[in-house]
């Protein structure tokens, strides 16, 4: 049983960097078969923000590599986080749950060289949220 908290944590943590992951589906899927949402939630968001700190320490480290296909934000997404990142500073962390531009933002987070608590806070918070929704949407039906 620990063995399907263990997928989710490794899904989440896939999702959010560049890898091609969905874990939504796959916490749905887990819901439906009965497992708990606490432990649900707690793997997923533990995963996805893990995950996030990959791209934000791409972005402190590698942001000069920022045009290659591998880099987990395209330039456009870049672009548009930066920005955010201006106007609203860290706080834009909490929209890293977001499916475009969130991976984006933490990227940026690491460019702006936000520091690890901050970051890792905020974005916990952000995809927490997310989950919390999903979890909270599936159980309504």
């Amino acid at each position: 049983m620990i063995s399907q908290y263990l997928l989710m944590f490794a899904v989440a943590f896939g999702a959010a960097t560049l890898l091609p992951f969905y874990s939504e589906i796959l916490l749905v899927a887990q819901l439906r078969d009965g497992l708990s949402p606490a432990w649900l939630w707690l793997a997923a968001t533990a995963g996805n923000t893990l995950g996030a700190g990959i791209n934000w320490w791409m972005g402190m480290k590698l942001s000069q590599y920022s045009d290659r296909r591998w880099f987990p934000a395209r330039k456009v997404d870049l672009i548009r986080a930066q920005k955010w990142f201006t106007r609203y500073g860290k706080w834009t962390l909490l929209m890293s749950w977001m499916p475009i531009g969130g991976d984006a933002l933490t990227v940026v987070g690491g460019i702006m060289r936000i520091p690890a608590t901050p970051f890792f806070i905020l974005v916990a918070i952000g995809k927490g949220a997310r989950y919390a929704a999903v979890i909270a949407g599936i159980n309504a039906l």
